[in-house]
């Protein structure tokens, strides 16, 4: 199937590794013109050198910490100076720090709604006139299973991230007539440094190794496996595409059936 994502101009928050990165792996592979965006200046720099070797895709690479406004603001100014346009918003974030319900500081707090609520109503905000001019466009959230069912140690990302989706559903009323498209992608047991620290972090609270921790995500999946990044990233390329041309408004689980809710 032919996604017609060729020239596309997708821009992609958190890219320099996990998620983010197989997201513009595959992104670029399908032939669209990147922009990635990051912290962290020389990990960006070097996926980026990666994907235009492998693809030969046009990447621009954009330094910058997106829980500040003004750096968002300065990312969708130079992704359009640079292409013209943008067609495609892939936001996606660090996660909140771990922390339990009872216990949360207000400074974890404060953290994890700048950087897993405010985040998205930013980069949404700030792309929505430029998709417009374009006839419409795609935005794609990555959220975390945490939406459906609790994590231990995640009561933030639950929290905040529950509110992307709420914002989403109602972005997708307001916009879906100007042609834009807003879809939730909500990752489970994906071997990310993300999960790994989570990992980790788990099973040094219980007394356990990082491996039997490993095993005990896998077991707890229909599939019996831990998934690969990239296997979430073919459903945003898809979501990005023209052949998603009647979905919005959506959340969607990429967790090897981790989560066991009849409806989601």
């Amino acid at each position: 199937m032919d996604l017609e994502l060729q020239g596309k101009v997708a821009v992609i928050g958190g890219a320099s590794q996990g998620l983010g990165k197989a997201c513009a792996d595959v992104l670029a592979e399908e032939g669209a013109k990147l922009v990635m965006c990051s912290r962290t200046k020389d990990t960006l720099d070097k996926a980026a050198e990666e994907i235009r070797d492998s693809t030969g895709a046009e990447v621009l690479s954009f330094a910058g910490d997106l829980e500040d406004y003004d750096t968002i603001k300065e990312l969708i100014n130079t992704a359009v100076s640079h292409y013209g346009k943008i067609d495609i918003m892939v936001n996606n974030s660090g996660g909140p720090p771990l922390a339990r319900s009872f216990n949360a500081t207000e400074e974890q707090w404060e953290t994890a709604v700048q950087r897993s609520l405010f985040f998205f109503a930013r980069m949404s905000r700030e792309a929505i006139p430029h998709l417009k001019e374009q006839g419409g466009g795609r935005i794609i959230n990555i959220l975390a299973s945490s939406v459906y069912q609790p994590i231990p140690n995640l009561a933030l990302s639950g929290a905040t991230r529950m509110g992307v989706v709420a914002f989403a559903k109602s972005l997708s009323d307001e916009v879906g007539k100007d042609g834009i498209l807003i879809n939730n992608v909500c990752p489970g047991s994906i071997l990310t440094e993300r999960m790994l620290s989570n990992v980790t972090n788990r099973a040094n609270e219980l007394g356990t190794s990082v491996e039997d921790g490993l095993a005990a995500r896998a077991s707890e999946t229909a599939v019996g496996r831990i998934g690969d990044p990239k296997e979430l990233a073919y459903l945003v390329a898809f979501l990005a595409s023209s052949r998603s041309s009647y979905i919005t408004g959506t959340t969607m689980l990429v967790d090897g059936g981790l989560v066991r809710s009849v409806l989601s």
